[in-house]
């Protein structure tokens, strides 16, 4: 099938270069056609890496007059994310857009308004939806082996408390670490749950400067709750990045959620039911779901089959929306 005639706007965002270099992989698929990057200081920081080796760097006006181009990655730095996906959908190109969507909740509905309006395919970075473990864990509530759920515990945590620079950068935004972690969770909550009735946030630092560090959001169902944490204080916390599960008849549970080195440590779930459902016994399993190999390399060919036509995105406008929302109100930028 035809390649993808795709580009890159931005090399700000900390999973830009990861993701060039998935597309370059995948070059039965995509063509990858040019890098805009304006900003002189992100040029001099991450110009010069060799994922860009051959690539042309031009303006966003000189992208957007590629003929053929059908798609942009866009990978800018947190505050541009949201405007260079506006301008992306105003110019009629399908958005690969990198995570989160921005503070402006209203500025977010109108990229997804237009692409809507367009019939523009919008994906965000939310790599967990293709993490083979927690696949496992999504098919077994959607299987319904662990009955009714009433409990949900996810964490995202790391550990930047030495890094002064990150920890800056992190303080610009109002949501500090829950607002650039917290997604990749609540984006399975909703996934499993819905909209929540009530989200509560309980925003904490433990240092004396700018930066929310340490952060909770409750989300309050009829017959559940979750509970989403995230921390940039923890240590060795990438190690502990958990999804627990537990409903009437069972719990499914990963720890570590992934590993550093996907291509050699493979993930597994432990699986605890009541009664025996999908070929595993009553009791506790440890499930092996295998490698998770490349971080984005799933998504990007999930990707190119939405915009070809063979299949359908089973993320929809209206949970791109519901998903940033809430993570809007669990790190207390909205009510």
């Amino acid at each position: 099938m035809k390649k993808i005639k795709i580009g890159q706007i931005g090399i700000g965002h900390n999973h830009g270069s990861e993701k060039m270099a998935a597309l370059r992989r995948l070059s039965d698929i995509f063509e990858v056609v040019g890098v805009v990057e304006s900003d002189p200081e992100w040029m001099k920081k991450r110009g010069k890496l060799s994922v860009y080796d051959g690539l042309p760097f031009m303006t966003e006006e000189e992208l957007f007059a590629t003929p053929g181009l059908e798609a942009v990655a866009v990978e800018t730095d947190g505050f541009d994310l949201c405007p260079a996906a506006l301008r992306c959908a105003e110019r009629g190109v399908h958005i690969h857009m990198d995570k989160p969507g921005g503070e402006d909740l209203h500025a977010f509905g109108r990229v997804l308004d237009l692409c809507r309006e367009k019939n523009l395919v919008f994906q965000q970075a939310y790599i967990y939806r293709y993490n083979p473990a927690v696949r496992f864990c999504l098919d077994a509530v959607r299987n319904g082996w662990l009955g009714d759920i009433f409990e949900i515990h996810a964490v995202m945590s790391r550990y930047d408390g030495d890094n002064g620079a990150y920890r800056q950068w992190l303080s610009q935004f109002k949501g500090g670490a829950m607002y650039i972690f917290a997604g990749y969770l609540i984006d399975l909550v909703i996934t499993m749950l819905g909209a929540p009735d009530k989200v509560t946030p309980f925003m904490k630092k433990t240092r004396n400067d700018a930066l929310i560090d340490n952060g909770l959001a409750v989300l309050e169902y009829a017959k559940a709750t979750a509970t989403v944490r995230v921390s940039v204080e923890e240590v060795e916390g990438y190690k502990h990045r958990r999804l627990i599960i537990c409903g009437t008849q069972g719990s499914v549970e990963v720890c570590p959620i992934e590993f550093q080195n996907y291509y050699t440590d493979k993930l597994s779930a432990r699986l605890t039911l009541k009664h025996p459902q999908g070929g595993y016994a009553a009791g506790t399993h440890t499930v092996d779901c295998g490698l998770l190999n490349c971080r984005y390399g799933s998504q990007l060919q999930e990707f190119f089959k939405i915009i070809r036509g063979e299949m359908k995105n089973p993320w929809s406008y209206e949970h791109e929306y519901l998903l940033h929302e809430t993570l809007l109100k669990a790190c207390g930028c909205i009510k």
